[in-house]
C-alpha cells in the first residue's frame, strides 16, 4: 500500500526564496567577482600544507619579478604583497583582447600555528613563490616515553 505524504506548499516557497537570495547576492553584492580588482583573493592562488616540522606555502605569481614581492609575518598572519609592472603599450595595434593585468596585489592568510620567522626561507622559481616556515619549538609535538615502574 502506498504511503500518503502531506503536501506543504510553503516548503517550496522557502527554497524559491533561498534561490532568489543567492541570485541577488551574486548579482549585486559581488557583481563582477575578481574582474574589477586584479590579484584579489580569487586570483592570487595559494597552496598551504603542514608537516610535522614546518608550514609550506606556495603562491603562483606569473610575470612577477622576485624583487617586486614582499613577504611579511605579523603574529600568525602571513601577507604577500607585490606589483606587476605594465609593459609598453602598443599604440598602432588594434587590440582584439587584453586580459593580462598589472598593478599592486596583496593576500593575507592566517597561519595555523606559530612559526619561527628567523629560520623561514623564500624561494622563487618559474613564477612560483615557495615559503618554508619552520614551526616554533613551543608548538612542535613532544614525545614523552612512558616507563613501567617495577
Amino acid at each position: 500500500m502506498a504511503d500518503l505524504v502531506r503536501w506543504e506548499p510553503f516548503e517550496e516557497l522557502i527554497s524559491l526564496r533561498d534561490a532568489m537570495n543567492r541570485l541577488f547576492e551574486e548579482s549585486f553584492v559581488r557583481p563582477w567577482g575578481s574582474w574589477l580588482t586584479p590579484f584579489t583573493r580569487e586570483t592570487l592562488a595559494l597552496d598551504m600544507y603542514e608537516t610535522d616540522d614546518e608550514i609550506v606555502v606556495k603562491a603562483s605569481l606569473p610575470g612577477v619579478k622576485p624583487e617586486d614581492v614582499d613577504v611579511t609575518i605579523s603574529g600568525n598572519v602571513l601577507t604577500i604583497k607585490g606589483e606587476t609592472k605594465a609593459e609598453e603599450k602598443v599604440e598602432k595595434a588594434n587590440y582584439i583582447r587584453q586580459e593580462r593585468r598589472y598593478g599592486a596585489f596583496s593576500r593575507s592568510v592566517t597561519l595555523p600555528t606559530d612559526v619561527d620567522v628567523d629560520k623561514a626561507t623564500a624561494e622563487f622559481e618559474n613564477g612560483v613563490l615557495t615559503l618554508t616556515l619552520p614551526k616554533a619549538e613551543a608548538v612542535k609535538p613532544k614525545v614523552i616515553k612512558v616507563k613501567t615502574k617495577k
